[in-house]
């Protein structure tokens, strides 16, 4: 591969743009760098998550989903690239599936929280979200692929199902939402 950074700090976006993966240049304030933050960010986050004590199989899983978020920011960075398969969001789906069949019927809206794992995924969700539609904005001005806006959406149905799961397999349960509770 070669070294892909042999200077850190090359003074180049000091004037508020960034260089793209095609070598073009954008503004850092634009759609397209928004949604390339986010999406880091949520990697970021999945980092995080995998510092806390994790089953194996949840682990493998976000380990995947990170180099999955990875190849997608890399989409994004290089305008017209294609690099998330179909395939992606449909391993999500088989997760989502496995993991949901595990909980009991959602019959409440439900808090983030419980244990801090679940917490710290269901913060994820947010963060997903998020990138999910600043996605969905670039999409709106240019180019994005499919594959890459429905891995966001059923990532964070995944997330959600995992916060529940997490809560679940740590002896807790769902965090209800209590209507005005405090009122």
């Amino acid at each position: 591969m070669g070294h892909r950074l042999s200077k850190i700090y090359t003074r180049t976006g000091d004037a508020g743009t960034t260089g793209l993966g095609d070598g073009s240049r954008t503004s850092k304030n634009s759609a397209r760098v928004a949604a390339m933050g986010d999406v880091d960010e949520l990697n970021s986050l999945l980092g995080v998550i995998l510092c806390e004590e994790l089953p194996a199989d949840i682990r493998e899983l976000f380990t995947g989903i990170q180099h999955d978020l990875f190849d997608l920011g890399g989409e994004i960075s290089i305008p017209g690239a294609t690099l998330l398969k179909a395939t992606q969001p449909a391993r999500l789906e088989a997760a989502i599936d496995r993991y949901n069949a595990e909980l009991g019927p959602l019959k409440e809206f439900i808090l983030p929280g419980g244990c801090r794992s679940a917490a710290l995924v269901h913060l994820a969700r947010t963060v997903c979200r998020r990138a999910e539609r600043m996605t969905v904005a670039l999409a709106a001005e240019e180019a994005v692929s499919d594959a890459g806006r429905q891995y966001l959406n059923r990532l964070s149905d995944l997330l959600f199902v995992l916060g529940r799961w997490l809560n679940k397999s740590a002896g807790g349960g769902d965090v209800l939402w209590q209507k005005g509770k405090n009122a």
